[in-house]
């Protein structure tokens, strides 16, 4: 029986490799949960529980290991990419911009800092790179650097890199968080006028979407029906109802403008001044129900056939007496045109009359299993692109062979255009936020117990002869970076918490978000954090390939 146990555990077959893979990821999913004051190590508890059963001797098959791992990392990148394309295009507008540049300047420091540990720290070239993903916490990165030592032939390149990445993984992630305490120290930061400072910077309560009632005082649109009123605050606000005396209207196009009326809807505050010129004053709706033929309900869009459709195309307030007066989506709230575009998923708040709730409903869907049916093809056909586009051979000047997306950078690319659109053609790329989060947990799972496992058969004997030294590089590579960037930043006038979240997007560290986050509730840090994301992953995956030949 002994016997028996030990050749599952200790064995190299297939049974063995899914016994070591799923082992590793359970410790690791426990060890996760462990908090040492308010951080976790999260889903990189699997690269340690890896390192621990792999000391022990059980390793699997290291072919099936380098499937597994490369799989793994595929599902997080792809999932990651198609959480993140919806805000791609719009990061670069306004500050993002610059947020962006010192995003690049942490980026370009750290792979300064690498090239000269390379160089003149006495490691190898895989170390440096390993050294210099995990400084950063970028998995994707050194997927990359590994799939490249692999195609390059280097012996133990790949597990080489494993280990230096664990070495310097755990300061990577204390770091950030040490050094964004630092900075706030050194600058004696007060967190609540830096909130109002960047509320004020970016406009956020004229942002917000307010309801209000607008009493016509405008004679000029008096006799003059809904539909004209629309197109004359297209953009500005979306109408609902109409108040008439003593009833309330469904504001059909046809409906007729009189004398007295009030017309309710939503706008958002910037656009009061340019409503109240162009029909009457404006004031806020009180929150009591609507009269009893009336009602405002929501309804979960998951009609696949109406979905990438635009209001006016869908024409629900043609057919039925009832209006879209917000869209929400991913949280965020959207004022309707008649020329935006509903989506799976979108919450769709509808005013109309009450006995047409059931109608409207069966028609736009609202069928939360429908939402959650796995929407698989699109997966498979971005992972199969993907992987096209990671092998295409990008040739840099100076580097004695060509540098690749790899199967991190391909997947995220594709990944990253297919949030962006939302739907090519009739192919709908959407996948429910439960679905994209459990891929992206799953993958990142799979990827991290692989490499801790391929790196923990020489982890101890690593870290005893010259460890303490890599780790020490790592800290380096990690801490510099963000001091000098922050300190910079901070000088030049950013807001603190956008630099807080500007740091732990460079630097991919969603435990650090996690931190900046609990320091101050405001959405600031976690939309610098998106800001800068998509382009410091695809620089450190294209630099850690770099690394190698430079």
């Amino acid at each position: 029986m002994v016997e028996f146990f030990s050749g599952l555990l200790l064995g190299n077959s297939v049974i063995s490799t899914l016994i070591a893979i799923a082992l590793a990821a359970a410790m690791g999913i426990l060890l996760g949960k462990i908090e040492v004051k308010g951080v976790k190590l999260g889903s990189s508890g699997a690269l340690f529980a890896g390192i621990l059963i792999a000391h022990f001797g059980i390793v699997g098959n290291h072919e099936m290991l380098h499937f597994v791992k490369e799989f793994g990392l595929i599902l997080f990148v792809y999932a990651l990419g198609i959480d993140i394309g919806p805000r791609f295009i719009t990061t670069f507008r306004s500050s993002g911009l610059k947020l962006n540049f010192l995003a690049i300047a942490i980026v370009f420091v750290g792979f300064a800092i690498a090239l000269v540990i390379k160089y003149f720290g006495g490691v190898s070239t895989q170390q440096a790179v390993g050294l210099m993903s995990g400084a950063v916490t970028n998995t994707p990165g050194l997927g990359a650097a590994q799939q490249m030592l692999n195609e390059l032939g280097i012996p133990n390149g790949s597990s080489e890199a494993g280990m230096a990445y664990a070495l310097a993984y755990p300061f990577g992630v204390i770091g950030l968080i040490l050094g964004i305490v630092m900075l706030r120290f050194l600058f004696r930061v007060n967190l609540n006028t830096e909130n109002e400072l960047y509320k004020a910077k970016h406009n956020i309560s004229t942002k917000r979407i307010e309801s209000i009632m607008v009493e016509v005082t405008n004679e000029n649109i008096v006799g003059k029906s809904i539909g004209f009123v629309k197109q004359k605050l297209q953009g500005e606000m979306v109408i609902s109802r109409v108040g008439r005396k003593t009833e309330m209207l469904i504001a059909t196009d046809s409906l007729v403008i009189e004398k007295g009326d009030t017309i309710y809807g939503a706008a958002p505050e910037v656009h009061f001044p340019d409503i109240e010129l162009k029909v009457g004053r404006i004031s806020l709706q009180d929150k009591r129900s609507l009269p009893g033929n009336l009602a405002m309900f929501h309804v979960l869009f998951t009609n696949r056939k109406l979905a990438g459709k635009t209001i006016e195309q869908i024409g629900i307030y043609r057919r039925y007496e009832a209006n879209i007066t917000r869209i929400i989506r991913a949280g965020i709230e959207i004022l309707p045109t008649p020329d935006t575009v509903v989506e799976m998923g979108d919450m769709l708040r509808i005013v109309g009359k009450r006995d047409l709730l059931d109608e409207i409903r069966n028609e736009l869907g609202n069928s939360v299993r429908e939402l959650t049916t796995p929407n698989t093809f699109p997966i498979f056909i971005g992972i199969f692109l993907g992987v096209l586009v990671g092998s295409i051979p990008i040739f840099i000047p100076g580097l004695p062979a060509p540098a690749k997306f790899g199967l991190a950078g391909g997947p995220l690319l594709v990944a990253i255009f297919f949030g962006h659109k939302g739907r090519i053609w009739r192919l709908n790329t959407y996948i429910s936020p439960g679905a994209n989060a459990f891929l992206r947990e799953f993958g990142i799972l799979l990827f991290l117990t692989c490499v801790g496992i391929g790196s923990g058969e020489g982890f101890v004997d690593a870290f005893l002869n010259g460890g303490i030294r890599l780790m020490g590089y790592g800290v380096l590579i990690t801490t510099i970076p963000v001091l000098l960037i922050g300190i910079l930043a901070k000088l030049l006038g950013f807001n603190f918490l956008e630099i807080m979240g500007t740091l732990a997007g460079s630097m991919t560290d969603p435990p650090a978000l996690e931190f900046a986050n609990g320091m101050y509730p405001s959405n600031a840090q976690s939309a610098a954090y998106a800001t800068v994301y998509p382009l410091t992953m695809i620089l450190r995956i294209v630099l850690a390939q770099v690394l190698i030949f430079a």
